[in-house]
């Protein structure tokens, strides 16, 4: 069970209007302007936007994989180590993420597109 960095980037990438941005140590991703998640390619690992229910769970079921970054308003970011994650999770991890900051619009038509909606 590991992700790598290439992988990351595949599933991220692959939702719609992601634009990314350089800061130095790390990668940001943004749906139209609104960050949602990050990568820092040297410790193989990236922070991802959730609730604050959500990152709390994920932090207190495998301590080994996911940390409490920071919370901001509403959401909770958390640190998910690639090593300890399969794609399939990191892949809802991100999507989730994504509809975090995407537009409703966005977000409906997106998971109509993959079934999640009628």
């Amino acid at each position: 069970m590991a992700v790598s960095i290439e992988e990351f980037l595949r599933i991220v990438t692959g939702l719609p209007e992601v634009t990314q941005g350089e800061g130095g140590d790390w990668v940001s991703f943004k749906v139209r302007g609104k960050g949602f998640g990050y990568l820092w390619e040297r410790t193989a690992t990236v922070g991802l936007k959730a609730t604050i229910e959500e990152q709390k769970a994920l932090v207190a079921e495998r301590p080994d994989v996911f940390e409490e970054q920071f919370t901001a308003g509403r959401f909770g970011w958390v640190v998910v180590h690639l090593d300890g994650i399969d794609a399939d999770e990191l892949t809802e991890l991100v999507t989730e993420a994504w509809l975090l900051s995407a537009p409703r619009s966005l977000a409906e038509a997106h998971e109509r597109l993959i079934g999640l909606s009628p």
